[in-house]
């Protein structure tokens, strides 16, 4: 298989300022999640490399889909676009309104998101789909951490 190394770059890309366009915009509230009471402590230096990691993974899963001979790659392409554009909200909604029970809703709202697109490049190409499988797994730790943060600090 011939990489397409151009495309592949500009998905990662705008994938990488897509996922992360509101953490610029939410870093006073990286002060408050500090002073939150959690579930379970997790060192914040593992959040930017586990989202780095994934924001990769789902890069190649949409350069997979978007090389194959699907004929619905505009409909591919929105699907992945929604769920990135929610994942990025959440961020905002979490850091920036400090709306933890809003965030655990979002949240949920992303994980069907992220399913509906696992089972739409499943059909497409099984190894797309396979490759998000810690996408999922991360956004339900994250809902655990969300919904524990809001249960311990309403």
């Amino acid at each position: 298989m011939n990489i397409n190394w151009k495309r592949l770059i500009k998905i990662t890309i705008i994938t990488f300022i897509i996922g992360g366009l509101f953490s610029f915009l939410t870093m006073k509230g990286m002060d408050a999640f500090k002073a939150l009471k959690k579930p379970i402590e997790v060192p914040g230096i593992i959040f930017p490399i586990v989202w780095s990691v994934l924001y990769l993974l789902m890069s190649i899963s949409l350069y997979l889909v978007l090389e194959s001979n699907d004929e619905n790659k505009i409909k591919d392409l929105i699907i992945y676009s929604v769920q990135l554009i929610v994942n990025s909200i959440w961020t905002l909604i979490f850091f920036g309104l400090k709306n933890y029970l809003l965030s655990f809703i979002w949240l949920l709202l992303l994980l069907a998101l992220i399913i509906y697109m696992l089972i739409v490049f499943f059909k497409i190409n099984k190894t797309s789909a396979y490759i998000n499988i810690p996408y999922v797994l991360w956004v339900i730790f994250a809902g655990y951490l969300n919904l524990g943060i809001y249960l311990l600090n309403r």
